[in-house]
Parts: structure tokens; C-alpha cells; sequence
């Protein structure tokens, strides 16, 4: 299962054309393009292929419709299924951005070398990411993802290194 990373939920159907409504957990609009090729992991586990046939935004869901599902009859079953995309299809990049994936479990040293904790979660506020550092303390910190703050990113060496302006680490 690690060769997949979510992408969105069915949460229901939409109507009696085979739509069904998506909660989306992925920032990439293109994941829900026509003719993208996602899989649907039912709650059994089993997974399918699917083609994506249609896509409108509804409200805050995403309706889409897979290719060769065409009636609520086809789709009824999908509720509760988790939306996947392979990581081969990921894509490239531009330097100085990482999937979350990467960036969560790296462990976080300051440019002195003193060990914070590994980041355990990512918040998207605003403007910018915010890491969520747990310290072996137990203590989480806050580390906005900002180049003043994070000074290096190495996700082959499993480490991040950041400058704290002061107060950060309090």
C-alpha cells in the first residue's frame, strides 16, 4: 500500500448519473483532471482502477464521475473509499518543494546541531506550511515553513535543519 498516497474520499453519491462526491486531501488540481487514472481502495481493501470521465466543483465537494460508471447503481458501493493516485504518477516538482509525505517523519536539528524532534504533521494555515515538531520530550513545536527558518531540507539523509528566530523553541 506504500506505492499510493491519497488523494480524496467518496463520501457519497451525487444524483443518478454514476457522480459521486469526493472530499478532496490533495492541494493538485490536475489529480482530478479527465482522463486522469486514480485507484479506489473499497473498505475491504481491494482496489480498483478507475478513469476519471467528468469533474465539477459542488459546494466544498468535488463530483466526479469514472469512466464506464454511468448510473447510481455502478457507484453506490464506492462510499467510504479512499481515491489514490500511484507515486509514480506524481510528477516532478519545482526545486524547494516536497510532498507532504517526505517532509513528515524527517527529524529536525537547528544550524548548531541540537536535535528538536521529528515533524509529525503539517498545517496549512495560510500563507505558508507550519511543521508540527514532536520533541522526544513530548513537547510540539511550531515551525513555520519559511526559507529565514528552514535553512536546508535533505529527505535522502532523513533531516531537516532550521535557523529558530528567538522564541520559536520556548
Amino acid at each position: 500500500m506504500n506505492d499510493f498516497l491519497n488523494v480524496g474520499k467518496i463520501v457519497n453519491t451525487h444524483g443518478v448519473r454514476g457522480e459521486v462526491r469526493i472530499i478532496r486531501i490533495t492541494d493538485f488540481e490536475e489529480r482530478f483532471e479527465v482522463g486522469t487514472e486514480l485507484w479506489i481502495r473499497k473498505q475491504t481493501g481491494e482496489l480498483i482502477k478507475a478513469e476519471i470521465d467528468s469533474h465539477r466543483k459542488h459546494k466544498n465537494f468535488d463530483l466526479v464521475r469514472f469512466k464506464g460508471w454511468d448510473n447510481i447503481n455502478d457507484v453506490e458501493h464506492l462510499k467510504g473509499s479512499m481515491l489514490l493516485v500511484s507515486k509514480e504518477n506524481l510528477g516532478k516538482l519545482e526545486e524547494g518543494e516536497f510532498y507532504y509525505f517526505q517532509i513528515i517523519g524527517l527529524e529536525v536539528y537547528t544550524v548548531t546541531d541540537e536535535y528538536i524532534g521529528k515533524v509529525k504533521e503539517i498545517l496549512s494555515p495560510g500563507a505558508n506550511d507550519v511543521w508540527v515538531v514532536k520533541a522526544k520530550s513530548g513537547k510540539e513545536y511550531l515551525i513555520p515553513y519559511i526559507d529565514d527558518i528552514v535553512k536546508q531540507v535533505d529527505i535522502e539523509g532523513g533531516r531537516t535543519i532550521i535557523e529558530p528566530m528567538e522564541g520559536l523553541l520556548d
